[in-house]
């Protein structure tokens, strides 16, 4: 019975070690989109990274630039945080409480990524992000991440990001 029980317990740390990893969901694929007074055609991620995080406020024309996020929560977003800032959005909490006492807010949240949409398209110098297929997004594209079959001209994926 003892060397059931002992048996049973140096099995225990060599299937942990030799169990396969849990397969991690891909970043659904996503496009960066900007309003149409913006004169970039293309954007960095380190560019991207920089206006997300409120380290440039202004574009190239001068104009202010106008950064909208999705809620914590949403795929997007988390696969935004990921691929572009390299954090999850949980983890850029404290990065906004510190920056709210130097006076700078995080980008405006929206709800979806049709008001998303609605507020590049509306708003000058805005720039956002959405699912790389949305229907009837008629938006300027100046950044693709992930693979989106149906949409042959916007594909990469995380790992080899499109800068422009």
């Amino acid at each position: 019975m003892r060397l059931r029980i002992l048996a049973t317990l140096l099995a225990i740390p060599i299937y942990l070690v030799l169990a396969p990893a849990p397969a991690q969901a891909a970043a659904p694929p996503f496009v960066v989109i900007v309003a149409a007074d913006v004169d970039e055609r293309s954007l960095s991620r380190e560019t991207l990274s920089f206006i997300f995080q409120r380290k440039q406020n202004f574009w190239k024309n001068g104009k202010r630039i106008q950064p909208v996020n999705l809620p914590p929560a949403h795929a997007l977003r988390r696969a935004f945080s990921e691929c572009v800032l390299g954090q999850e959005p949980e983890a850029l909490g404290d990065y906004w409480r510190e920056m709210y006492f130097h006076g700078v807010l995080p980008p405006h949240v929206l709800e979806s990524e049709e008001a998303v949409v609605l507020f590049v398209n509306s708003t000058p110098g805005a720039i956002g992000y959405v699912s790389a297929c949305m229907p009837n997004m008629h938006a300027k594209v100046v950044f693709t991440v992930g693979d989106a079959p149906n949409c042959p001209k916007r594909s990469a994926s995380c790992l080899s990001l499109q800068d422009g």
